[in-house]
């Protein structure tokens, strides 16, 4: 999915010449190896971990009692609604054609996996597994950006609303970055974006619209004083414990090899990780004067979500800093939203994901230099020239995501409308939308 880059190229899978940020085009003519197969089968598992359950616990010990279920409901439908869509003509929007036969859009080729068989390859793995593999990253980022809304958004809207933004925004931004799209190597820029596993893919596409979405169905009902602390932070701890070790498929799968790239992968994820919840919770300490849960594991995924484009181009120090940097950053980031903007991003998607997968992709450029202890940049090019086309990428996605996601909500408003009663908002969307609840009372 994403290549490892050294002085310009890398041999990988099968001997195949990969560039920074695209995926192996030369999907015929391969040998099928059986242990990359089998780690990004387990990466696959790994990354489907992190939503389901993950990010549903993560997301619903932070909301009311009363929402909870709603939260859950969002996570796991939002994954059944990307995998069949994913599987209809997502894939093949993104990676249908390969190579840089659209530098937009990756064709109808491969709608409903048309042409794929059992023996199909995608480099030196079945086409099947790069298939699943890549459709675990569809489904947690609109997931992650239900994390803006929660409490407040009719049901209808959040399926409606992940359901276009797929097509419209993730599709293109994954195929202009890892689908030879114009984002990659030798197109727009000239030089390929460097995105490992979904800086900006992921985190800033889903950061960048969860700010959107949060404005535009505007702030929960006694926001920000009169707002419930989170109801459960036990669920949160466990999802995000379950996030920390399904990042490892994230980032070390992102490799689609099992060998030092996926180690090395895999070290600077937990580096990063470990780093900025000590970041976070020593900065909660100094500031409010106790060190909270939520607040050590949510410096985990800023962590993780700063190193996630590094990931596979920088070493060890490189992990370390980025968990730095992460932590500090999106801590700060956190009550500028909330309090200086007054948006009410509630469980500070953009503040965490988007602001922490800008930060790591923009340090990508810097610690990839080998006497940082990464990989190397692109051949003939340097540190500004890395810098300068990691920040073309950044904007002109972010632009993208932000531009589209208002299209997309403006319309749902005008039809179905995006908000719930504020009889609804009252009662709670547990039993008001789905007549269950998530505690007996």
């Amino acid at each position: 999915m994403r290549a490892i880059l050294k002085c310009g190229s890398l041999m990988g899978p099968a001997g195949l010449v990969f560039m920074a940020g695209t995926p192996a085009f030369a999907q015929e003519g391969g040998v099928l190896n059986g242990a990359n197969t089998a780690w990004i089968l387990t990466s696959t598992a790994l990354v489907l971990f992190m939503t389901l359950p993950g990010l549903a616990l993560f997301y619903g010990g932070l909301v009311h009692t009363r929402n909870v279920l709603s939260v859950l409901m969002h996570c796991f439908a939002v994954a059944c609604l990307a995998s069949v869509l994913w599987l209809a003509f997502l894939y093949s929007f993104a990676f249908g054609d390969g190579g840089s036969a659209n530098a937009f859009f990756g064709g109808f080729g491969k709608i409903f996996l048309a042409g794929v068989a059992a023996d199909s390859l995608w480099g030196d793995i079945p086409e099947t597994v790069f298939f699943m593999f890549q459709m675990t990253f569809a489904i947690i980022t609109p997931a992650l950006i239900v994390g803006a809304f929660v409490e407040r958004m009719k049901f209808s809207a959040v399926l409606w609303f992940s359901t276009l933004w797929l097509i419209v925004v993730y599709a293109p931004a994954a195929h202009w970055i890892w689908g030879g799209g114009m984002l990659s190597d030798g197109g727009l820029l000239g030089m390929g974006v460097r995105d490992f596993a979904g800086g900006i893919v992921v985190h800033v596409t889903a950061g960048t619209s969860a700010l959107v979405a949060a404005v535009m169905v505007g702030k929960r009902r006694g926001f920000p004083g009169e707002i419930t602390p989170p109801h459960s932070p036990v669920l949160t701890m466990m999802g995000a414990a379950m996030l920390w070790v399904g990042w490892f498929g994230f980032n070390a799968g992102s490799a689609l090899t099992s060998d030092g790239a996926a180690g090395m992968a895999m070290t600077v994820t937990h580096i990063s990780a470990a780093t900025a919840s000590l970041v976070w919770m020593g900065l909660e300490w100094l500031r409010y004067g106790k060190p909270s849960l939520i607040g050590i594991v949510t410096g985990m995924v800023a962590g993780l979500a700063t190193v996630t484009p590094a990931s596979g181009f920088v070493g060890p120090l490189g992990g370390f800093v980025c968990g730095l940097a992460g932590g500090a950053i999106c801590f700060f980031a956190t009550p500028w939203v909330k309090h200086r903007l007054g948006i009410d991003d509630s469980l500070d998607v953009f503040a965490v994901h988007g602001m922490g997968g800008m930060t790591g992709t923009m340090m990508t450029a810097i610690f990839a230099v080998p006497a940082l202890g990464g990989l190397g940049l692109a051949e003939g090019a340097s540190i500004g020239d890395h810098l300068f086309v990691q920040a073309a990428g950044i904007v002109i996605v972010a632009l993208w995501s932000v531009v589209i996601s208002f299209v997309i909500l403006k319309a749902i408003d005008l039809t179905i409308g995006l908000r719930v009663s504020p009889e609804v908002e009252t009662e709670g969307l547990d039993i008001t939308t789905h007549g269950e609840r998530g505690y007996s009372l």
